[in-house]
């Protein structure tokens, strides 16, 4: 007798797919890299802060930049997001961000420029009301939003000043219109593209245009006035405090029209930042940090180097002249060479001082021959002039009893020719040293550059960044 085995029914396959596999591998790893970037620019700007070796009077009047870099590295520590409003007065910039904060947080009327000052709010925001944003990895995440006062408003310098400054701060700016762009609003988006952030310009008050005109003036926009600065999905319309027309019957019974304020439609821009800071907020936070930090380092470093250079110059005039004199008063062929040498390694070490960098004498002789066999045209004159004139001035100074004295102007002007020589070679090692250490006072390879470098070079087709990845490369490469 035959039996048969149930064939058991086909189950359905709850396993993912190799194509799902594959996305959740890819963006694990799109993951680990922006962490790792994350991290390294937290590293960066850490070492930075503990390591700026600045004096008292180095630090004179660059309190505020100081300041900007501790303020960056907590802003890092924090995971702080910072998104800055710009626009001209009247564009409803700062209903704009109460409509995103879901309450009157930023003053507002009808008072020309109402906003005096950047003002700041954190945006708590969770997923379902689009009001807080969790980045994968960071924990919970801050989002300040910032208003700033208009762009045409009086006091124009100070106005600029401080929209620079937000600007250079923030990591996503929201660029405000009302309908179809002036002149000098195109002119101030232009520059605030210069500063090299991701733009969302944002068409507000939508509700005062009947469709059709609202439409024609978003395409004029997109089509002709930032077609080179932005791409159709960084234009988004919001009508952040529309007024509704409610018909009311007067106390008299005669019926008449009242104006009030509508429910906000900012629904699309929440989605477009949420959508920002959940692809790139870390990458966001991260290359604008660096960014910033890296201009305000160029300052310290330059600051630093302007004081440190003049001081170096001063040291370096003094061993001149003590190694020329010291040359040409010695009688001696060969002590006037060690002396001369010994004055150079002085001179090195003192400006190894100077500069903060650690050197042993066995360094700076060391540094010396580098020098030496650098500079081989002015160092080997120096040898043979030296050798030379010191055998002519020691012959000299041994026969001026012989000739009663008759050899000593000889004897002055061989030395004098020689502490000529003396005083040349001196101040070109001097001058080389210096320039050798003042490289030692930059970030070396694991700065902000090189991080920025790393964050540009992640960037993919879709990122808000990569529009101004070209601009960034060519703004850190002029920097350097």
């Amino acid at each position: 007798m035959t039996s048969t085995l149930p064939v058991p029914e086909p189950q359905p396959n709850d396993s993912p797919s190799w194509e799902e596999e594959l996305d959740s591998a890819i963006f694990s790893f799109e993951d680990i890299q922006a962490e790792l970037n994350y991290k390294q620019a937290q590293t960066a700007l850490r070492n930075l802060v503990a390591n700026l070796d600045l004096s008292q009077s180095e630090k004179h009047g660059l309190e505020t930049e100081i300041g900007d870099l501790e303020i960056m590295l907590k802003k890092l520590d924090q995971m702080v997001v910072q998104i800055a409003t710009f626009g001209m007065v009247g564009r409803g910039k700062s209903s704009l961000l109460n409509a995103l904060v879901g309450e009157t947080v930023f003053e507002t009327g009808p008072l020309h420029g109402v906003t005096r000052a950047a003002q700041r709010v954190n945006w708590s925001m969770s997923e379902e009301a689009a009001l807080r944003v969790t980045l994968p990895g960071i924990g919970q995440s801050q989002v300040e939003l910032i208003d700033t006062p208009g762009l045409d408003e009086v006091d124009g310098d100070t106005r600029a000043a401080l929209a620079e400054h937000v600007a250079k701060q923030a990591d996503l700016i929201l660029f405000v219109v009302t309908g179809d762009m002036t002149k000098l609003e195109q002119v101030a988006l232009s520059q605030l593209r210069d500063v090299g952030k991701p733009i969302i310009l944002v068409f507000n008050k939508v509700d005062q245009y009947p469709l059709s005109d609202r439409m024609a003036i978003y395409h004029k926009i997109r089509d002709e006035r930032v077609r080179e600065l932005l791409s159709p999905d960084e234009i988004v319309m919001t009508a952040a405090s529309p007024l509704v027309k409610t018909a009311v019957r007067r106390p008299d019974g005669t019926k008449g029209v009242q104006l009030r304020t509508g429910t906000a439609r900012v629904e699309d821009l929440k989605l477009k930042i949420l959508e920002i800071l959940h692809r790139e907020g870390k990458a966001l936070v991260a290359l604008n940090t660096m960014l910033y930090a890296d201009t305000v380092n160029q300052q310290l470093v330059e600051r630093k180097l302007m004081i440190r250079d003049t001081a170096a110059n001063q040291l370096i005039w003094k061993s001149v002249m003590t190694k020329a004199v010291a040359i040409a008063l010695n009688p001696l062929t060969v002590v006037d060479i060690l002396s001369g040498a010994v004055i150079d390694i002085v001179m090195i070490l003192g400006l190894s001082k100077l500069y903060g960098i650690p050197m042993t004498e066995t360094g700076a002789v060391k540094l010396l021959q580098k020098i030496a066999l650098s500079m081989g045209g002015i160092t080997a004159s120096e040898l043979l002039a030296n050798l030379g004139l010191s055998g002519l001035k020691t012959l000299l100074g041994i026969s001026a009893p012989a000739t009663g004295g008759a050899s000593i102007g000889p004897y002055v002007s061989v030395a004098l020719t020689q502490a000529g020589v003396a005083g040349v070679s001196c101040y070109g090692i001097g001058q080389v040293t210096k320039a050798y250490l003042a490289n030692g006072a930059t970030w070396g390879p694991d700065g902000p550059k090189a991080v920025i470098g790393k964050i540009l070079s992640t960037l993919d087709e879709g990122s808000i960044l990569n529009r101004i990845k070209d601009e960034l490369r060519e703004k850190i490469r002029v920097k350097s």
